[in-house]
């Protein structure tokens, strides 16, 4: 056994299933198993009295406890209206992510024969704005970790793919098709220097999840014609439930062989249905197509930055394992996708991404200690001249940890992330017209830290209300009904100020989606506010410390 102290588990938090991985004490990343000895475990969580189930067993629950049963919560990550009730206590999708977050770790836990995990990094997709980014991160204070980052989905399946042994520099567009979410994201790969993200798309309300629910749909008709009747039958919450588990494995099947076989039970009556795979494609394809135009506006957008060519498609997430995927991507683009270790490639990275933090913050702690410097000065170790004392650090760092030199020096690839949204404030254009002025754009790189100057409305003006918006244009300028609010800050103003006195607006965004605003009004007692975006979508103050106590005394199994 080597040396190692500490690991860093990578989670990839999906909506259908959920898996989580580390980086061995010989440099190897392995995705470990659940107490059931597979490799993925269902999103899904049971309420079962006192205790919580998660896994397997919470999935086939379903069947005869619906009501008790929580699935595809990951698409209500963020929502503020969201609120499962069982036995007269509230749960947020924070809460009900969370219980998924402490069964991954604590199988993995036992699976290692360690115990004490601390640090995780977690995944989420990289179309998530930044109240489903808060949301992941509570998720895991929640379960009672120390999130050390959240990462986007396809720049883990990027960082797996370019930890393979190749020298050769490439661009790759990532087609993520998972359980609930699409992402398509352009990253260029340079083998053990960087790995950037140039342009991301998508949609996290499309996935697997949308193809289940259109065979159902297609089941539900073809038991109104066998039986003559015209009743919805998904109102029933049994009948629903075992269609949609009917249906996940239909379409399991339909990757491998043309047809399968699906037997309806409801209401006394028995209806076996064919399901041919032609037939699926069918009903389906709107859905493809629609992850076809979104991968053309994310490369128009890519384009942009002056981005016109890419070498590979890598496919990744369980959906991309249906023939057609690839069969359509291959028409579309003129080239061969490869379909790369779709199930596990996200906590791959992850874990690899969360190696990296690991051994980095052993090298800064011993160059900030030789050094006499702080570890927080030391950010880009790149960029101060300390190549004696790295190589010196590097080498102790090996020998506390049982790793290369090499293995150090590799943890030092840079990743660099960009914004899926934009981002903005309320203003008023010269027809004194509401807009949303975005200061973020869409495709930025992170981190990034950008200000503006905006003029008060009209002299002896007391305060200035700023609206912080969240959008998807890709244009400084957009309607506010395009808009989200995610946040408000008031900036208390001197008396006797002119008309258009300059307020100065900054906006700081950095790598995994975190916002912090700064406004400065410009004359002699230049007064300013300070906000950080802890959005009223997500779970927070007494709410969460309340959920944070009540998962201490909560059984996950």
């Amino acid at each position: 056994m080597s040396k190692q102290k500490k690991r860093i588990f990578g989670i990839d938090l999906g909506t259908t299933y959920s898996s989580i991985a580390c980086v061995d004490e010989y440099g190897k990343t392995i995705v470990i198993p659940n107490a059931e000895n597979e490799r993925v475990t269902p999103s899904v969580v049971f309420f079962d009295g006192d205790s919580i189930v998660v896994g397997d067993i919470a999935k086939e629950s379903s069947k005869l406890y619906p009501d008790e049963v929580v699935s595809f919560v990951k698409r209500s990550m963020g929502e503020q209206n969201y609120i499962y009730e069982f036995n007269g206590k509230q749960y947020r999708a924070e809460e009900i992510s969370s219980f998924i977050i402490r069964k991954v770790v604590q199988d993995a836990e036992q699976h290692l024969g360690i115990s004490g995990t601390k640090d995780v990094v977690i995944t989420c997709p990289a179309y998530f704005g930044i109240n489903e980014r808060e949301a992941t991160r509570r998720a895991g204070e929640i379960a009672g970790y120390n999130v050390r980052q959240i990462i986007n989905e396809p720049t883990a399946a990027a960082i797996t793919y370019g930890s393979m042994e190749t020298d050769r520099e490439q661009v790759v567009l990532v087609y993520d098709l998972g359980g609930g979410t699409f992402d398509i994201t352009m990253i260029e790969i340079k083998p053990h220097a960087s790995i950037e993200v140039i342009c991301t798309g998508g949609d996290h309300n499309l996935g697997g999840k949308d193809w289940d629910d259109r065979i159902v749909a297609h089941l539900v008709e073809e038991f109104q014609k066998s039986t003559g009747s015209k009743e919805d039958i998904l109102e029933d919450p049994d009948t629903c439930q075992d269609l949609q588990l009917s249906a996940e494995k239909a379409k399991k099947v339909l990757s491998q062989r043309e047809k399968t076989p699906v037997l309806i039970t409801h209401g006394g009556e028995r209806v076996k249905v064919s399901l041919e795979r032609k037939r699926f494609e069918n009903i389906t394809q709107d859905l493809l197509e629609r992850t076809v135009s979104l991968t053309h506006e994310m490369l128009h957008e890519a384009r942009k930055k002056g981005r016109d060519r890419f070498d590979d498609i890598i496919l990744v997430g369980g959906s991309t394992r249906m023939p057609i995927v690839a069969e359509r991507i291959r028409q579309e683009f003129s080239t061969e996708p490869k379909l790369f270790d779709p199930d596990e490639a996200v906590a791959k990275g992850a874990a690899i991404y969360g190696w990296k933090i690991f051994l980095q913050d052993e090298v800064k702690d011993k160059v900030a200690k030789k050094t006499g410097r702080k570890v927080d000065e030391l950010d880009d170790l790149e960029d101060i001249d300390l190549k004696d004392v790295l190589d010196e650090v590097e080498e102790i760092v090996a020998q506390d940890t049982g790793y290369t030199v090499s293995d150090i020096q590799r943890s030092r690839i840079k990743i660099q992330n960009v914004t899926s949204k934009s981002f903005g404030v309320i203003a008023h254009d010269s027809n004194d017209q509401e807009i949303v002025y975005n200061l973020i754009l869409k495709n930025n790189d992170v981190p990034i830290n950008i200000s503006r100057a905006f003029g008060t409305a009209v002299a002896n003006q007391e305060a200035a209300s700023i609206q912080i918006m969240e959008n998807e244009s890709g244009e400084t300028v957009t309607r506010p009904e395009h808009a989200v609010l995610i946040g408000n800050a008031v900036l208390n103003l001197p008396s006797d100020l002119k008309e258009n006195t300059a307020i100065e607006i900054t906006f700081r965004l950095n790598e995994e989606g975190r916002l912090e605003i700064t406004a400065e009004e410009t004359s002699e007692t230049r007064r300013s506010v300070n906000v950080t975006i802890e959005t009223r979508s997500v779970i927070q103050g007494e709410e969460l410390e309340k959920a944070k106590t009540r998962a201490q005394h909560i059984v996950v199994t």
